[in-house]
């Protein structure tokens, strides 16, 4: 993938994401400057060319670009705090991991410092860094991604800006991610359901795609249109017939001494909205129980 390879970047951070950063950016030919906090970290991307900063003003001055990835937010302050008036004019991409909120302080806080500012999140691995369908989400102004759009995305070919709202990028991410854990916790729950029985967890894998092409899939666009509809009109699957299916499957799982608590959630929610008067709704009407705070819900 190549962009303005003209363009110079310093990678503050270096992790084995920043790490994966600042390599694909030496990859596609840019000027790349890093620094990191444990000044050993940046030996290999030395060894491939990069510039080693001896301290963080000099990672400053090295580049109007500054890529940043670590720990936290707080992370991303006390590095940057000592450096505040050499921030002027400086465009920062933060893909450090946070959540709404801290992506919208830091915006404040680089305009307090007149710089520009763009927040996003890597919804990839570092080994995936710099293929092109690798997918970035961006929050921020529109001038700031267009001015830098060939550069970011060298990191991810599948580079979006989602909006001028800061948070928009990590409130993406936490639903995507939302998805995966959920997804992933129940295949677990699954596996551990067939290996009490000795079976092998890779028996079910030869059925997975198909089951989340036709059958997964389809339900969640499905539910997408239901909820920002507002209406849970259905004829394929409702809220009590599922009720009634999750509370045999939290029988099953700890008649075979295995714990529940996966599913034991799911089923109670069900329970309560059908026992709301809801029991003939589409799966889609529980958001209505995920939306209520605990103690309206309790």
């Amino acid at each position: 993938m190549s962009g303005d390879n003209g363009v110079r970047v310093s990678v503050v951070g270096l992790g084995m994401m920043g790490s994966a950063l600042a390599g694909a950016y030496l990859r596609a030919g840019h000027p790349t400057t890093v620094w990191n906090r444990s000044a050993s970290r940046a030996d290999p991307l030395v060894e491939q060319g990069a510039r080693r900063a001896d301290t963080i003003a000099d990672a400053v001055a090295a580049s109007d670009l500054l890529v940043v990835c670590v720990v936290d937010y707080r992370a991303l302050y006390e590095i940057f705090e000592p450096v505040r008036e050499a921030l002027d004019g400086k465009t920062i991409v933060n893909l450090t991991s946070g959540v709404p909120e801290d992506a919208r302080g830091a915006a404040r806080w680089a305009q307090s410092l007149r710089a520009s500012y763009l927040d996003g999140c890597l919804l990839t691995v570092p080994p995936a860094v710099g293929l092109p369908q690798t997918l970035l989400f961006y929050g921020g102004p529109a001038e700031v991604f267009d001015t830098y759009e060939s550069t970011l995305k060298v990191l991810g070919g599948n580079s979006v800006l989602l909006g001028a709202d800061p948070g928009v990028a990590s409130l993406y991410d936490l639903s995507l991610l939302g998805i995966l854990w959920s997804s992933l916790a129940g295949a677990l729950h699954g596996f551990a359901m067939l290996t009490a029985e000795g079976v092998p967890a890779a028996a079910l894998t030869p059925f997975v795609g198909s089951w989340i092409t036709h059958v997964v899939l389809p339900s969640i666009t499905g539910a997408a249109r239901q909820v920002d509809a507002g209406r849970y009109a259905t004829d394929i699957s409702t809220v009590g017939l599922n009720a009634a299916g999750l509370a045999k499957l939290v029988e099953a799982s700890r008649g075979q001494g295995i714990r529940p608590d996966v599913m034991v959630p799911i089923r109670d929610m069900l329970r309560e909205r059908a026992g709301s008067g809801h029991g003939d709704e589409a799966l889609a009407s529980m958001i209505e129980v995920i939306r209520r705070p605990r103690a309206a819900a309790s």
